[in-house]
């Protein structure tokens, strides 16, 4: 059986996986999350025609975030999970269709997301998946129509991870839910009218600040505003515990859990920015930050010795050597893994009890993080009295997704060639390929400043706005260039937000979208002025002189 996926950056030779995915995803997986979403589809035409009528459901909407959650590349590769998605999703298709009353007659007679009717079981579903994949929709509509479909497709994913994000800490907004309804009912009904595709690519950018802008509010509410923090990098002796991933709210509830039980928590990857929220680093147990960005995990939780949590993406495919001491949460599985259900670590808990922990102290070494919007707009006027004076010529935002590429490494060879008369915004895993180097300072403001997780790029968008207003200009009149590394969905709804926001010159790498097609990629430089990434020397030199 053959599969077609590239929806990430490192899809097969720049194309496509048709085998296996490199990040592990099977075809059967494939299949499911290709139907998945097409059921998806199906719930949303039916919630789009009741909204019309001021009818709304949270469950819906909530359930929606986290089943297109759970097919972002790298959480769940758990055929019989997604077939329980997938089962969720018809028992609620029934929900809404009760909510739209007789507008539900509305739709087609004929066959469609609709009307999609499960299989008994997974083998029934994976051969429905297949009826509905990327390669059967390539064929049907086209390449250009389909490269328009999947970037929106991919900017809802990734939207709905960080609305999903939001949602566990209470924060909401049905406009949000809405317009995800609204763009999945148009693909259900396959359009194909491309200026209203990209029309709704642009929409898809406002919805994912919006959502952002709730994950931000709810993280910073919950927990204080990030402030300027060092965090050990070296682990310390006593039991231990890992917490990979994005969520905020579930390394709250574990550390909560296992206050004065005498383990000491670690963040890894994308886990780090929690040491700088005051409503987290009280934690004394939380001691520090191990290993790096997520592709380096294997290695990393074969030597911990303790259990690891995952709690968003990205799980890599575990080794057997810790196979029976990692757990998964949320939209994220494995299969063969365990899954924490209603937040109880307990059985994490145990398990790091009975495991050896770190046996001594490691020599101390930190790095700085915590430069959230708040911190950076405390100092702005150090910033902008900077650059009038020339003191700083221009800011960089190198940051976004890391993965396993070697070309990967242009993004440290880029952030240490910058020169010393600038500084370097970063955020997301992109960061660990430069973030234990020195950079120093500018008249006291340091030279590397970490804004957080991939979501905070709303932090970003924030300062870049405020100095903006401070110069009299938008945001294309600031010393500021984005070069942006990408991997997945949330990547995409981001660009799609820079594009909303009327940002121009982004550059992307290691390389551009292989879905999106030649001609779709001509349009978006065109109009937007997107390009990939050439040699560091001839980037920097370029992006100084714009």
């Amino acid at each position: 059986m053959e599969m077609f996926c590239f929806q990430c950056e490192e899809t097969t030779q720049g194309a496509a996986c048709v085998s296996s995915g490199t990040c592990g995803k099977s075809p059967d997986v494939a299949a499911l999350e290709d139907l998945l979403l097409h059921a998806l589809k199906g719930v949303s035409c039916y919630a789009s025609l009741a909204a019309e009528s001021g009818a709304r459901d949270s469950v819906v909407d909530e359930f929606l975030c986290e089943a297109m959650f759970t097919t972002v590349t790298n959480v769940n590769f758990d055929p019989a999970s997604l077939r329980v998605y997938l089962l969720r999703t018809r028992a609620l298709r029934e929900r809404v269709v009760r909510l739209c009353g007789e507008s539900a007659q509305r739709l087609p007679t004929e066959d469609g997301p609709w009307s999609w009717e499960p299989a008994e079981d997974i083998a029934g579903l994976v051969r429905q998946g297949m009826e509905v994949s990327v390669s059967v929709r390539v064929e049907r509509m086209g390449r250009d129509v389909t490269s328009l479909e999947e970037l929106l497709t991919y900017g809802i994913k990734g939207t709905a991870a960080y609305a999903y994000h939001a949602a566990r800490l209470g924060r909401a907004d049905p406009e949000v839910a809405a317009f995800l309804h609204e763009a999945l009912a148009y693909l259900a009904h396959g359009g194909g009218d491309l200026d209203h595709l990209v029309e709704l690519c642009l929409k898809c950018g406002e919805a994912n600040l919006r959502a952002m802008e709730l994950l931000d509010t709810g993280n910073t509410q919950a927990y204080g505003h990030p402030e300027p923090t060092e965090v050990r990098v070296e682990p310390v002796a006593g039991k231990a515990i890992l917490v990979s991933g994005h969520d905020l709210r579930d390394l709250e509830e574990l550390l909560a859990q296992t206050e004065g039980a005498g383990i000491n928590v670690y963040t890894h990857s994308e886990m780090l920015p929690a040491h700088a929220y005051p409503g987290l680093k009280r934690h004394r147990h939380l001691v520090g930050n191990y290993g790096g960005a997520w592709h380096g995990q294997r290695d990393e939780f074969e030597a911990f010795p303790g259990p690891i949590v995952m709690t968003s993406n990205c799980i890599q495919k575990p080794r057997e050597s810790y196979r029976d001491r990692i757990f998964t949460c949320g939209p994220v599985a494995w299969p063969g893994t365990k899954h924490i259900d209603s937040h109880d670590f307990s059985d994490v808990i145990e398990r790091a009890r009975s495991l050896p922990g770190f046996t001594d102290d490691r020599a101390e070494e930190t790095i700085l993080i915590g430069f959230g919007h708040d911190a950076v707009l405390g100092v702005a006027g150090k910033v902008i009295d900077a650059v009038k004076s020339g003191a700083l010529k221009h800011l960089f935002l190198v940051g976004g997704c890391d993965g396993q590429k070697g070309a990967r490494s242009y993004y440290t060879d880029f952030a240490r060639a910058v020169p010393d008369d600038c500084i370097v915004l970063t955020l997301g895993c992109a960061k660990y390929r430069f973030n234990r180097q020195e950079f120093g300072d500018i008249g006291g403001i340091p030279r590397l400043l970490d804004m957080g997780q991939c979501n905070d790029a709303y932090s970003a968008i924030q300062v870049a706005s405020a100095l903006a207003e401070a110069f009299d200009t938008d945001l294309n009149g600031l010393p500021l260039t984005l070069n942006i590394s990408w991997l997945e969905q949330k990547a995409a709804c981001i660009l799609l937000t820079l594009l909303h926001l009327g940002i121009k010159n982004v550059r992307l790498g290691p390389t551009l979208p292989a879905f999106v097609s030649p001609n779709i990629l001509s349009v978006l430089v065109e109009r937007f002025g997107i390009g990939g990434i050439t040699s560091v020397e001839d980037d920097l030199s370029a992006m100084l002189s714009a």
